[in-house]
């Protein structure tokens, strides 16, 4: 039995936290990869995530929280290294204690950067993530607009929007009512994500076994939550209510490497530009999450929520060796 195609997720995804320097920037060195795609968020100020990534170029961000257009920050993120990354002194890199999330692009985790232009038809993208893309979040780069987001668990008969609170929203014109393939995703001529000639980056996620798990689940609105078997010990969660009542709630973001340990684990809001706050939300596991609020956010009766996940260990290795809890 293959209990997982990654052994080591640290070769493919990595949480970074650090002190950062605006006078002359930081040097983070301690990954075990180049990353393809950084998103960075001041944990102690209110500033805006920020995401960078190798195929726009160094110092070409965007902002997950809001709707502009890709903008230069010459002191943002400098350079991508071999293991690591450089920053330049930026408020939003480098202003109080950061996290880093950061992904290398390989098919082996599932993981593709597409930069396309848009044309306004019915039309279908190639991508190399080597499986069904299971989550797909793309953002106009030459001019502002909402960020879309494609889930499985949703369809391609709907779409969320990264940089609102909103629940999931019915579109034939998103993604063509078409779900991905292993070799291709589709879209209509909705203007957030094909509008003609204006440039776009996406980013798509697939299932690994023992790596990242895109799925749902229902809110029960009682302190003993649901628990989410993901197949691993989750280094990152990222959710949303997707529909139903209370739905229209923040995104919220944990990891494996801010404070502290379960039950303490501290949140931030892809939407929302606010500082880290103190939360018992969730529980990290060796095997998935446990949802810990009674109600709100996560736990809101009847709502269907969304996630993302990626691992700091798998459940049990390809040789066997199980993972431990927090």
């Amino acid at each position: 039995m293959a209990y997982t195609t990654i052994d080591k997720p640290s070769d493919y995804f990595e949480t970074v936290t650090y002190t950062g320097n605006t006078s002359s920037g930081t040097t983070i060195s301690s990954l075990d990869f180049a990353p393809n795609m950084v998103w960075f968020k001041s944990r102690t100020n209110a500033e805006n995530h920020q995401i960078y990534d190798s195929v726009r170029g160094v110092t070409k961000r965007i902002i997950p929280n809001g709707t502009q257009a890709e903008a230069t920050a010459s002191t943002g993120l400098t350079n991508f290294d071999s293991n690591g990354f450089r920053t330049g002194g930026e408020n939003e890199t480098d202003s109080g204690n950061i996290v880093a999330w950061n992904w290398k692009e390989t098919a082996t985790a599932g993981f593709d950067i597409v930069s396309y232009t848009g044309n306004s038809s019915v039309r279908t993208i190639s991508h190399n993530c080597g499986a069904i893309p299971k989550m797909m979040i793309v953002k106009k780069r030459s001019d502002s607009d909402n960020w879309s987001v494609y889930h499985q668990a949703t369809g391609a008969g709907n779409f969320t929007i990264l940089n609102t609170t909103a629940a999931s929203a019915g579109s034939s014109t998103m993604w063509n009512n078409t779900t991905p393939t292993a070799s291709v995703f589709s879209l209509g001529n909705k203007g957030e994500v094909n509008a003609n000639g204006q440039t776009f980056i996406a980013y798509l996620f697939a299932d690994i076994k023992g790596y990242s798990k895109f799925g749902s689940y229902t809110g029960n609105g009682n302190a003993d939550g649901n628990f989410i078997y993901t197949g691993f010990k989750p280094a990152l969660v990222i959710l949303k209510g997707a529909s139903g009542s209370g739905s229209t709630e923040n995104w919220s973001m944990y990891d494996n490497k801010r404070t502290g340990f379960n039950v303490d684990n501290n949140v931030l809001y892809p939407n929302d530009n606010s500082a880290e706050g103190t939360s018992d939300d969730i529980d990290l596991l060796s095997n998935g999450f446990k949802i810990r609020r009674a109600t709100g956010l996560l736990n809101d009766t009847a709502v269907t929520y969304i996630y993302m996940a990626f691992a700091e260990n798998p459940f049990v290795t390809s040789s066997g060796v199980p993972a431990t809890a927090r």
